[in-house]
């Protein structure tokens, strides 16, 4: 990956592992307790940008790209498959060897950063979620995934950016300037690059049996965890309504911050208020 971000929208020094399956780019900034903030669809560390400026001096930040999104590698014989993603940030919390960990995930760092958390529940002192999940699709998600994994969608993806052109800008409620959008397109210019993406929405459905093993382990070993979630009231891809009473049905100590002007990629609309939610909550 050539692509260097601007100093000014991402002033973070680039750090690298050196993964089981390749390369894999992260930022680690600020000292304190940590958060590992994991990122979905089709997005990278980028979008958490204004977060971690805003939390550095309290928080130590750890976010990284997984395999085939943002700075990372393309790697010839991923899957890029949720569990191999989980594998892969798992190894990251290992290497720097964290604890007291709040775990943070938006879309598919929802079940991507629980499955770190299950697997090493004795690191994770608290999850900080948006709009995601953990369990397998409904019929809602399921119908999603058919459509996007249909062909003509999955040429659009690939060929055309289907979702940093138009998914990305249609799912935030204030306009990206010229730049920002820029950083979005600039990690996946080819349609070699865009393979990720493409992988992901199939994984809603092929990726059932991880997801309820997922759901098994949160409600098994996170159930008690102190929970945050700033919640998009705007997001009709994971609507309130649906999402909201599985999460309190989960977890036993859950405080809840609405974001009603917020749209699917929160952390682009409301970035203060997650902030101010994060310290109010675990600092």
């Amino acid at each position: 990956m050539t692509f260097v971000p601007s100093d000014e929208l991402y002033p973070f020094q680039s750090r690298w592992l050196q993964s089981s399956v390749g390369r894999v780019h992260y930022v680690d900034e600020g000292s304190g307790q940590p958060i590992l903030m994991c990122h979905g669809n089709p997005t990278w560390s980028f979008l958490y940008r204004h977060v971690i400026g805003e939390l550095r001096d309290r928080f130590r930040c750890v976010a990284v790209d997984y395999p085939g999104f943002g700075l990372s590698e393309r790697p010839a014989h991923y899957g890029y498959t949720p569990a191999e993603h989980a594998t892969v940030v798992g190894e990251l919390v290992a290497e720097l060897d964290l604890s007291e960990l709040i775990v943070m995930g938006h879309d598919w760092g929802g079940p991507i950063g629980l499955s770190v958390a299950c697997a090493n529940p004795c690191r994770v002192a608290g999850l900080a979620l948006g709009n995601t999940f953990f369990w397998p699709p409904d019929r809602r998600a399921r119908m999603f995934s058919k459509i996007m994994s249909s062909w003509p969608l999955q040429r659009a993806i690939i060929n055309r950016n289907l979702f940093v052109e138009r998914i990305l800008p249609s799912g935030i409620s204030r306009q990206l300037s010229p730049e920002e959008f820029r950083h979005y397109r600039a990690v996946q210019p080819t349609p070699q690059d865009r393979i990720g993406v493409a992988e992901l929405p199939k994984q809603i459905i092929t990726a059932t049996p991880f997801l309820s093993t997922l759901e098994r382990g949160v409600q098994g070993k996170l159930a008690d965890t102190r929970v945050l979630i700033t919640y998009p009231m705007r997001d009709p891809a994971f609507p309130a309504d649906t999402v909201l009473p599985r999460m309190r049905e989960t977890f036993s100590d859950l405080d809840l911050r609405e974001l009603p002007h917020a749209k699917h990629f929160f952390l682009e609309d409301a970035p203060h208020e997650v902030a101010v939610g994060i310290v109010e909550r675990f600092a």
